[in-house]
């Protein structure tokens, strides 16, 4: 049967929640998530698609513009087909129908996010998506004891997200820990309004479990915590402003968000490092993170 692909809309998003978790059970996804990517960042321009075949939807394709790069032109489609259901078309009808959704929108360079398995790696290079950076999803069981909890250095005090009346610091911080974070694409073009609009007012960001740490006034570092609202925990981002490294400040901040985590009633914890970042990835190893997928960044240059 040829898969039927067209826009999301509302009655979607569950099954899309269910999909996403299905394929990629390390993702902290929710119907109300999707839902707020459709409106909560105005510039992004996110669209998602879904291919129907048979009896239900058999993959989706998110899609939008990476606007806090200075880099113009620059999109993402990101395609999931649920495990039951590849190798029947699916993928091939999605990618084309959000390449023409991006071509719309501008975008001349495409990055897509593909799993380390040898059927999406083919089915990219196939299509002309060729490979850049590799990340590394790594998985903690927050039933298992926790390394003893780190103390802060002299002068700094932990707290949570939640205790900020305003979360100018925190966009500031953020902005700092990121400027030297191995990537692919920059964030030279974010605004508070649009950090703000992009993670401060995202629904799964749990305040109360992401962690700050303060030197007067200033945030110093932090470990920004999503939930699922029921079992699961995804580190957004452990970032600490360069000044301020090498104080064992990435794992006090960590340490702190996991314990609230588990003791809130998470069960699961999962983050995404970047293959080169070997700090982060010694600091995760340091908790007991032990590697459970891969995936690799992919960019191909769209048609004229």
């Amino acid at each position: 049967m040829v898969p039927t692909v067209r826009a999301a809309g509302p009655a979607d998003l569950a099954p899309v929640a269910d999909l996403l978790r299905a394929a990629r059970p390390h993702l902290v996804v929710t119907p109300e998530l999707l839902a707020w990517q459709a409106t909560g960042k105005p510039a992004e321009r996110f669209g998602m698609l879904v291919a129907e075949a048979g009896d239900g939807i058999a993959g989706v394709a998110r899609t939008g513009l990476l606007y806090e790069s200075a880099e113009p032109g620059l999109g993402f489609v990101n395609l999931v087909v649920h495990p039951e259901r590849r190798g029947r078309g699916v993928g091939s009808a999605l990618l084309a129908a959000a390449e023409k959704r991006l071509a719309g929108l501008g975008v001349r360079r495409a990055y897509a996010r593909v799993v380390d398995e040898p059927a999406p790696l083919a089915f990219a290079e196939r299509r002309g998506y060729r490979a850049g950076r590799r990340s590394v999803i790594l998985g903690l069981d927050l039933a298992a004891a926790l390394p003893a909890a780190p103390d802060p250095p002299a002068g700094v005090r932990l707290g949570t997200a939640a205790d900020l009346v305003d979360p100018r610091p925190l966009y500031e911080a953020d902005l700092a820990a990121a400027a030297d974070e191995p990537g692919d694409v920059g964030r030279d073009e974010t605004g508070f309004s649009d950090w703000r609009a992009a993670y401060w007012d995202r629904p799964d960001l749990d305040r109360a479990l992401s962690t700050v740490a303060t030197a007067d006034g200033v945030v110093v570092a932090f470990s920004l915590a999503l939930t699922d609202g029921r079992d699961r925990y995804l580190s957004g981002m452990t970032g600490t402003r360069s000044g301020w490294r090498g104080r064992g400040l990435a794992r006090s901040v960590k340490h702190a968000s996991l314990r609230a985590a588990r003791s809130a009633g998470f069960r699961w914890a999962s983050t995404i490092n970047d293959a080169g970042n070997d700090a982060m990835r010694a600091v995760n190893a340091w908790f007991g993170y032990r590697p459970v997928a891969a995936e690799w960044r992919h960019l191909r240059t769209l048609p004229k």
